[in-house]
């Protein structure tokens, strides 16, 4: 049961039992007020929090905005650049959210700390000075009307009627204090449900409006959240393979270290240790010096340096160079050594000892020395045994190997990333190349299974004396890719592909064409345009020396490839206008924060969102002769797609597991 009301008419009685509501009453409001001071307690242990909260999100938000990732290499992919600016986005996003909290936090402190505190103090301190005076007057009154009574009845009448006068007058004045406080007791009683709650609801209101802004920036960060995770998906499957690709080359050079040694026609380096004459008693003494020879200049410098001590740095010492003898062990009782004559010290030899028979000979190579070198590359062709030529037998083999494809497996899932048993590829591409019989017809034999023919044909284009794309126009290729808009983009391939030799130029045109018709099935095969930008990436181009840097331009041999594939038929079909190519190359540049999302929206992303190219059946290449493809017949590849602008995972083997293992999901799986 609730409170019991207070009449009016009980303040002229001043029953027990009135006197009982009004303490009833009176302990409702003091419990209503101790609620209010703990709630504004805690109140302000929230805002101190949450200030607190703030303060340390703004400190991570911060770290974030100023952290930026450094790259291998001299470009980033477009992936790579939204990456690298992710973490200024994440931060921008954090500060924004704070903004919101902080003007909760304020709106809190006006709708709900102010307004209850406000109540407390003026509504129910003014109920506890009421009630004071109440007390007093009770005690007056009460005090008097003893008085009063215990006067004697002997007094004169007029000091009687004084009294009398006296008592009644604080008679009324107590009833009427006591009218007052109970209209302010149930007054404040009734206040008190909206004075209290009508904060609480702005408090929330304020909440939920917090809250809600929270649910926008999300909504409004969504379409960033999506093509990061993109970005990120590219980036993981470029890094999958190109962890391949660097520790094959690093198993490659633990078995071979000789052929790897990093030569250039300009300069040779490595470490030499040098002999330095001390006078007696001390003798000779032989210091370990870093040492670069300019071959044109003849002139070698000297840096020391020691492992040992830090890796400190002395300083550079140059000297030029007239003859270079090896010294003899009967003269010197160290191998691997050579006098130096020096032409600005006349009369001075340099004695200098190499860290092996294999460095020796190098160096005595590089500086003119007796002793001839006995390094020499191995290419690739010669590695496998395998006599490749871009010549009439190669193109018709290539001829037959695409029918053979198109009739019998075009479908067929991972096609040309599930590779053939290594022995059955190498044994085909023998027969059709090295022993002149191509009178097999692949499409028709069943002798031949399709993944074999398709490694074939890739084994058949590795080994080529030198790329399809040619050594010389590597980093011309390489350098569109890596900046600058799609348009740009595909007007300097189109551009540097009819710089190509004539007969390179129409293989890949024949190739472009096919990998298209591939690519138009994607939906069955899951070889979508970027998928086979990954594996004839380092197929059709390549440097001619396997470096860590070369490694890292994987990601934008892909890129050349799939603008290849998705623009053959005005590449290979349409003269390039040459005043539209810039000669000296992309500007690279990246895009501002105000154009990111436009760009994002624009720029395709062929992994995720695999074109269905609107391309003519392959139809019969074999109405080619091998005379007239190679002679200037430009027969058109057509191919309807949009720009290939986006990085791709970098490419990997046709039987590397990181491959294979996106085949299961689809071309959407990414």
């Amino acid at each position: 049961m609730g409170l019991q009301a207070l009449e009016f008419s009980e303040c002229y009685l001043d029953s027990p039992n009135f006197r009982e509501k009004i303490k009833a009453q009176e302990a409702e409001l003091d419990k209503t007020n101790r609620f209010i001071k703990e709630l504004y307690k805690d109140g302000k242990n929230l805002i101190n929090a949450t200030k607190q909260l703030g303060l340390a999100q703004r400190k991570f938000a911060q770290c974030l905005g100023e952290f930026q990732f450094e790259y291998i290499g001299d470009a980033k992919t477009d992936d790579e650049r939204c990456i690298d600016e992710s973490l200024q986005e994440f931060s921008s996003f954090l500060k924004n959210l704070e903004e919101q909290r902080e003007l909760m936090m304020r709106n809190i402190t006006e709708t709900l700390m102010k307004p209850l505190e406000k109540f407390r103090k003026e509504q129910l301190g003014t109920v506890r000075a009421e009630r004071k005076r109440y007390e007093k007057e009770t005690e007056k009154y009460y005090g008097s009307l003893e008085k009063l009574l215990n006067m004697s009845a002997k007094k004169k009448e007029p000091q009687l009627q004084e009294a009398d006068s006296q008592v009644e007058t604080m008679r009324q004045h107590f009833q009427e204090e006591s009218l007052e406080y109970v209209c302010k007791l149930q007054e404040i009683q009734e206040r008190k449900k909206f004075e209290c709650v009508e904060p609480m609801l702005a408090f929330f209101q304020t909440m939920f409006t917090f809250y809600h802004q929270g649910f926008e920036l999300a909504k409004d960060f969504d379409h960033y959240k999506r093509a990061l995770q993109i970005n990120i998906q590219n980036t993981r499957s470029r890094f999958e393979g190109t962890r391949s690709e660097v520790h094959e080359l690093m198993k490659r050079i633990k078995d071979t270290p000789h052929e790897y040694r990093q030569t250039s026609p300009i300069s040779f380096e490595g470490y030499l240790y040098v002999q330095e004459k001390r006078p007696p008693p001390f003798g000779s003494s032989w210091v370990k010096r870093y040492c670069t020879f300019v071959k044109e200049q003849k002139i070698l410098h000297m840096v020391t340096f020691d492992h040992r001590s830090g890796g400190k740095i002395g300083e550079t010492e140059s000297v030029t160079l007239k003859s270079c003898v090896r010294k003899p062990t009967d003269m010197l009782d160290r191998r691997f050594c050579f006098d130096l004559d020096i032409t600005d010290r006349p009369g001075t030899v340099l004695t200098v000892q190499a860290l092996s028979e294999d460095d020796h000979k190098l160096w005595m190579q590089a500086m003119g020395g007796k002793e001839p070198t006995g390094y020499l590359g191995v290419t690739l062709s010669k590695e496998r045994g395998i006599d490749a030529q871009l010549d009439e037998m190669g193109l018709t083999f290539v001829k037959n190997s695409i029918i053979a494809i198109e009739t019998r497996g075009i479908n067929d899932q991972g096609l040309y990333r599930v590779g053939g048993v290594s022995s059955k590829v190498q044994k085909l591409l023998s027969l059709m190349i090295d022993e002149k019989s191509n009178e097999v017809d692949l499409s028709a034999s069943e002798d031949w299974d399709v993944k074999t023919i398709t490694s074939a044909l890739k084994l058949y284009l590795r080994s080529l004396p030198e790329p399809l794309m040619t050594y010389g126009l590597y980093k011309e290729f390489i350098s569109p890719a890596k900046g600058g808009s799609p348009e740009s983009r595909i007007q300097a391939v189109h551009c540097l592909v009819h710089k190509l030799p004539e007969k390179n130029r129409l293989v890949l045109g024949l190739l472009m064409k096919h990998l298209a018709n591939v690519a138009m099935h994607s939906k069955q095969n899951l070889m979508t345009v970027a998928n086979l930008g990954v594996v004839f990436g380092p197929t059709l181009m390549r440097p001619q020396e396997d470096t860590v840097a070369a490694i890292m331009d994987l990601k934008f041999q892909n890129i050349v490839v799939e603008i290849l594939i998705e623009h053959h038929e005005k590449i290979f079909t349409d003269t390039p206008d040459l005043s539209l190519s810039s000669p000296a190359g992309p500007v690279l540049s990246a895009p501002t924060r105000q154009s990111k999302k436009l760009s994002r929206q624009n720029r395709p992303l062929a992994v995720y969102n695999p074109q269905v190219l609107d391309i003519q059946n392959v139809g019969d290449y074999s109405t080619l002769s091998a005379d007239e493809t190679l002679t200037g017949s430009n027969e058109s590849v057509s191919s309807q797609s949009s720009s290939a602008s986006t990085s791709e995972p970098p490419a990997e083997k046709a039987d590397h597991p990181a491959l294979s293992g996106s085949l299961s999901s689809g071309s959407n799986s990414r």
